[in-house]
């Protein structure tokens, strides 16, 4: 009788070992799928990250593009008397090519910003404008600059 009453004695305390051991397989199984889901939306947060960044990044390419352009179309009148002819139209050239390098440099940027998967929540700019803006702000370029090699 006492080994009976020792064997389910025993046997209480295996089962509520194994309930409190159930119970916390439970719970760390629904802590993992939280980590899960925390870890996920990091993730879709950093494409996010990345996707704006890469339009500041584009936004910085045309900004000195736009600076280089007007600052060449600038030079040949604020360095005329100053320095040789020769000198002012190399130097107006120079930055107005460097203006269309950057103006091309933007979009492929823009198409290379590692950006593409997961993807971003926030919406994006769609890139055939800023290909068609590219395109438009270079042939500015180019027509500034065949103005300064012939005016």
């Amino acid at each position: 009788m006492v080994q009976k009453s020792a064997a389910a004695e025993v046997r209480s305390k295996v089962e509520i070992q194994s309930k409190k051991v159930a119970d916390s397989a439970d719970r760390l199984k629904e802590s993992s799928v939280r980590i899960e889901d925390s870890a996920d939306r990091r993730t879709e947060l950093a494409a996010n990250r990345t996707a704006l960044a890469a339009e500041r990044t584009y936004s910085a390419w045309v900004r000195t593009g736009l600076f280089a352009l007007a600052s060449g179309a600038g030079a040949k009148g604020v360095l005329a008397g100053l320095m040789p002819a020769w000198v002012i139209l190399i130097d107006s050239s120079a930055l107005i090519v460097f203006s269309i390098f950057c103006f091309g440099g933007a979009v492929w940027r823009m198409k290379n910003s590692g950006a593409i998967h997961p993807d971003p929540d926030v919406p994006r700019i769609d890139q055939r404008i800023l290909l068609v803006m590219s395109v438009i702000l270079s042939l500015v370029s180019l027509a500034a600059l065949s103005g300064i090699w012939l005016v």
